[in-house]
């Protein structure tokens, strides 16, 4: 495996230049699907983290039951209910998705989604049907995890972003050499992966990134939304996608050490985070 490492500079070479005659169509259509009753702010930190990263339209599907939160919570991207269960995503949902998926750039599914059958049914069906790069996150991992073979069906990018107890429950083994092990996990499902952690390591089995920015203060609740995020919005912008990826997870770090570095490891938020992303892009 060829392996790379990121800088500011690197970064700041993929990334796609702002057409002058641009308008909000040329940066890319997302859906997101995330969110469930009590997780609200995953779906938050996702939209947010996709539009700092430069998207031109964010879609996202909340389950009905909590649009109103949502709604009232973002203003820049356009939310719209979907049938649920119980606060979760229902499996009528995946009609009105499937509807969608068409006019999409890449597609994000999992943050805050919760497991149920519906948000399985949901999963399997853009799984299955979206020809354009599909980020898979939590959630969308784990109710997955039994169905693995849905993956080897896709003619187009899948990205997983799992953190190690994700892996595991996937079926990936870490061993001393986190990048062999994502590496693996790669090539076995078709995928390009995104392992979370220190050092987190992203690959599609040929390249591999190591990151070297981040620091434990992001260890906290809806940094990995926001990462997840903030790597669809690089995808709908054309970036291919391990490059997406890497840079996703090169800034998020960056953001990350920012935070560190003028508020403290143990008082940072994700939330803060998504405040210093204007500041490592062009």
């Amino acid at each position: 495996m060829v392996r790379k490492q990121l800088d500011r500079e690197a970064v700041r070479a993929l990334l796609p230049r702002r057409d002058p005659q641009g308008h909000k169509g040329n940066y890319g259509r997302l859906l997101l699907l995330c969110g469930s009753r009590g997780y609200t702010g995953a779906a938050y930190l996702a939209a947010m983290g996709a539009l700092r990263c430069g998207a031109g339209l964010v879609y996202l599907g909340v389950p009905e039951s909590i649009y109103a939160i949502a709604a009232v919570k973002l203003t820049e991207p356009v939310v719209f209910p979907l049938p649920d269960d119980h606060g979760r995503l229902s499996a009528e949902a995946a009609e009105e998705v499937s509807g969608r998926l068409e006019q999409m750039d890449a597609v994000l599914l999992g943050c805050g989604l919760g497991q149920s059958p519906g948000v399985f049914a949901v999963v399997k069906r853009v799984l299955r049907e979206a020809k354009c790069p599909v980020v898979l996150d939590a959630d969308g991992i784990n109710v997955l995890s039994g169905h693995k073979d849905i993956l080897l069906e896709r003619n187009a990018p899948t990205i997983l972003t799992p953190h190690p107890g994700e892996f595991a429950r996937f079926g990936g083994r870490i061993g001393a050499d986190r990048m062999t092990a994502a590496g693996i996990y790669a090539r076995q499902w078709n995928s390009i992966v995104v392992l979370k952690g220190h050092g987190t390591c992203v690959t599609d089995g040929t390249t591999g990134y190591r990151n070297p920015t981040g620091n434990p203060g992001m260890a906290v609740g809806g940094s990995g939304d926001l990462l997840a995020g903030m790597i669809t919005g690089l995808l709908g912008q054309g970036l291919k996608p391990l490059e997406a990826a890497a840079c996703g997870v090169w800034l998020h770090g960056a953001a990350g050490d920012l935070c560190a570095q003028e508020l403290g490891q143990y008082a940072m938020l994700p939330t803060d985070m998504l405040m210093r992303l204007p500041g490592l892009l062009p």
